[in-house]
C-alpha cells in the first residue's frame, strides 16, 4: 500500500473568535480514545496489510483498504479541530505575569504544558492512545465484525461529544464525521452480509438516533455523502462495488462506488505564533535570515 498525501482538509472547518479548551479536551476522545479516529486508522491499516488470501477475497481487502485511507484524513481533522478550538486560550505576556495561568484550570494541562496548546495523541483523559487497541485477528468475519462494532462505538462517542461542547468548530466536525462514519458502519455491515449472508442492517442505527437529528449533519445528508463510498485512490480499490451497492436503509437512496476523492475539501488552517508558549520560536529577524537562505539555495 502506498499513501498519496494530499495538501487539505477533508472539509472547511469554522475558525470562531472564542477558545474552548475543555472542550478541546472532550473532543481529544475523538482522537485518541479507544474509539476514536486514530483506532479506526490503526485497525484497519493493520488489517489491510496483513489481509490473507486478497486475490480471493479481494472486495472485502478494498473496502477496509479504502477506509484505511479516509480515516488517514479524519485523524488530520480531529486534530485540527482542537488546534482551532484552542486558538486564543492564553495571551502573550512577561513570564512573570503568568500568561499561561488559564492552563491550570483546565481539564487537559498537557495542552498547555506538552504541546504549545495543539492535538495530542491522548484521549479525553490524558491517556495517551495504546496499540493494544488493534485488532488484527486474520479471521475475516471476526475482524469485519469488530470494525462494525469499533463503528458504533465510534458513532456513540460522536453523539455524545456532540452534546457536550457547542463550540462550532467541534460541531461542524462531528456533524460530518457522524456522516461519513455512518457510511463505514453500513460499508462493514454489508460486508458481513456478503460474508455470512446475514443482515445486520437491521440493527440500524446505533444508538437508535438518526444523524438527521443533528443540526451539523443534515447539510452532508442532503448532498447525499451518507450513500458514497470513495476509493480514495485514483486507479485502485475499485471492488468495492462488489458490497457497497443497492439502497440504504434509511432513506432507499442508491450506493454510489465513488472513485477518488471527494469533490470537496477544506483548507488546513494556519496556525498562529503563541509567543508565551515559545511556539514556533521563529522572530521576524530570523524570518528574514530563513529566507535569504532559501534563496541563496534557489540561486536567487
Amino acid at each position: 500500500m502506498v499513501f498519496k498525501r494530499v495538501d487539505r482538509l477533508a472539509i472547511d472547518l469554522p475558525i470562531p473568535n472564542h477558545p474552548d479548551p475543555n472542550g478541546a479536551s472532550a473532543v481529544q476522545e475523538l482522537l485518541g480514545g479507544k474509539f476514536g479516529e486514530m483506532s479506526t486508522l490503526n485497525n484497519y491499516m493493520f488489517q489491510s496489510f496483513n489481509f490473507r488470501g486478497k486475490s480471493k477475497l479481494r472486495p472485502f481487502y478494498d473496502i477496509v483498504a479504502s477506509i484505511t485511507a479516509e480515516e488517514f484524513g479524519h485523524v488530520e481533522l480531529v486534530a485540527n479541530t482542537i488546534n482551532i478550538m484552542l486558538i486564543g486560550s492564553s495571551a502573550p505576556g512577561d513570564p512573570d505575569s503568568t500568561p499561561l495561568r488559564v492552563g491550570k484550570d483546565v481539564r487537559m494541562t498537557s495542552h498547555f504544558i506538552e504541546s504549545a496548546q495543539s492535538a495530542l495523541p491522548y484521549d479525553s483523559m490524558g491517556r495517551p492512545w495504546n496499540g493494544s487497541y488493534v485488532v488484527n485477528s486474520g479471521n475475516l468475519i471476526f475482524d469485519l465484525l469488530h470494525n462494525f462494532f469499533l463503528e458504533c462505538g465510534a458513532r456513540t462517542h460522536k453523539m455524545r461529544v456532540y452534546e457536550m461542547t457547542d463550540h462550532p468548530t467541534a460541531r461542524a466536525m462531528t456533524g460530518y464525521l457522524l456522516v461519513r462514519g455512518g457510511v463505514h458502519v453500513l460499508a462493514y455491515a454489508k460486508a458481513l452480509e456478503m460474508a455470512t449472508g446475514v443482515d445486520v442492517t437491521k440493527m440500524f442505527p446505533i444508538p437508535k438516533l438518526e444523524n438527521k437529528a443533528f443540526d451539523a449533519t443534515r447539510v452532508w445528508e442532503a448532498a447525499g455523502e451518507h450513500r458514497r463510498l470513495y476509493t480514495f485512490s485514483d486507479q485502485d480499490y475499485k471492488q468495492i462495488a462488489s458490497i457497497w451497492k443497492g439502497t440504504h436503509p434509511s432513506d432507499g437512496g442508491r450506493l454510489e462506488a465513488m472513485a477518488g476523492l471527494p469533490g470537496y475539501c477544506g483548507v488546513i488552517p494556519d496556525l498562529p505564533d503563541v509567543p508565551e508558549e515559545f511556539a514556533p520560536g521563529v522572530s521576524a529577524e530570523d524570518l528574514f535570515q530563513i529566507a535569504e537562505r532559501l534563496k541563496r539555495s534557489a540561486g536567487l
